[in-house]
């Protein structure tokens, strides 16, 4: 079988200007942090003339990248290249040859093929291109959030990257929002307790939360946050797929030390999720994590519709693994 291929190393947070810059990616969020990017290394006073790309007029191009009549460098961001009509493909194809150098024009496209002869024109002249791809796994977006605090020059430990993961879920709009509120709200360093003062409540009822407390084998925790957890609405297939994945966690850590793997280089782990599951593996061996993991694997088949009672199925499989750790 041929090698599967791999998504694109984001690079949005290396954007910076030059005469023709091509943001691509469907992460419309990271998209607007590469074009923020450009326009703050710009400096202030900088004129933005933004076109629709589906929506263009032939000609519109070319205007707002004219120098203007007194020198001033001027940033022109076109959005929806994906959605490109045939006019803009034309005068882009044109500008692409000879593009003004005191005028920074971007063009973002969030994929697709339509527009692919301009892409290849653009990628065949080496203009520089930040990608965007789409944030999907928990490591992304913990990555996000440390790079908001970055951004703002606010860097903060592991351990608050996590919580507010945890807190807010895996929605960037809503962990962008959440970093933002942070860095206005709080003065001096950043802690896990401003993020729980903030954001407490969904803290302690967090999917992540039961499963902390589970694979720590404090069953007593974990029932009660998963009550909590259903109660307020929260739906069990969340809940049960957090459990699942903390204890997948622990398996490829726990398997890495006898073959030799760099959790981190090789399994593509963060080192604090590493260091955390190396402490939770002391209370673990390969026999009840086998166990606990068709535990959970059981209790996600009856909460999906192999049983009738989805809450008790979850706080049975909580139950039991919370068990099998302090066993």
């Amino acid at each position: 079988m041929p090698p599967r291929s791999r998504a694109p190393e984001p690079t949005w947070h290396r954007a910076s200007p030059a005469p023709l810059v091509l943001v691509s990616g469907p992460e419309t969020l990271l998209a607007a942090r590469a074009v923020e990017r450009i326009h703050h290394a710009m400096g202030s006073g900088i004129a933005v003339t933004t076109l629709d790309a589906g929506a263009y007029t032939s000609g519109a191009l070319l205007a707002a990248a004219s120098p203007s009549l007194f020198d001033e460098p001027g940033l022109v961001v076109v959005e929806g290249g994906e959605a490109m009509n045939d006019a803009f493909l034309t005068d882009a194809l044109a500008y692409a040859a000879a593009p003004e150098s005191d005028v920074v024009v971007v063009i973002r496209h969030g994929g697709g093929v339509r527009g692919k002869r301009l892409l290849d024109t653009l990628r065949k002249a080496s203009v520089p291109e930040y990608t965007c791809p789409a944030v999907k796994r928990e490591t992304e977006f913990a990555d996000f959030v440390a790079a908001e605090f970055e951004r703002a020059k606010r860097p903060v430990q592991a351990g608050v990257v996590r919580r507010l993961v945890d807190a807010v879920g895996q929605d960037l709009p809503e962990l962008a929002a959440a970093c933002q509120q942070l860095i206005g709200d709080v003065d001096g360093t950043i802690t896990e307790e401003a993020v729980a003062r903030y954001y407490g409540t969904r803290v302690n009822a967090t999917a992540f939360s039961v499963a902390d407390a589970a694979i720590a084998g404090d069953a007593r925790e974990a029932v009660t946050l998963v009550r909590h957890a259903l109660a307020a609405g929260v739906d069990p297939v969340p809940l049960n797929a957090a459990l699942a994945a903390k204890l997948r966690v622990l398996a490829k850590v726990g398997a890495s030390r006898g073959r030799g793997l760099d959790p981190t280089r090789d399994l593509n782990l963060p080192p604090w999720q590493v260091d955390r599951a190396r402490r939770e593996l002391r209370r673990w061996n390969a026999e009840t994590l086998g166990e606990a993991i068709e535990v959970v694997a059981q209790a996600d088949a009856e909460i999906k519709g192999a049983g009738r009672a989805p809450a008790f199925a979850l706080e049975r499989a909580v139950r039991t693994v919370a068990q099998l750790a302090g066993g």
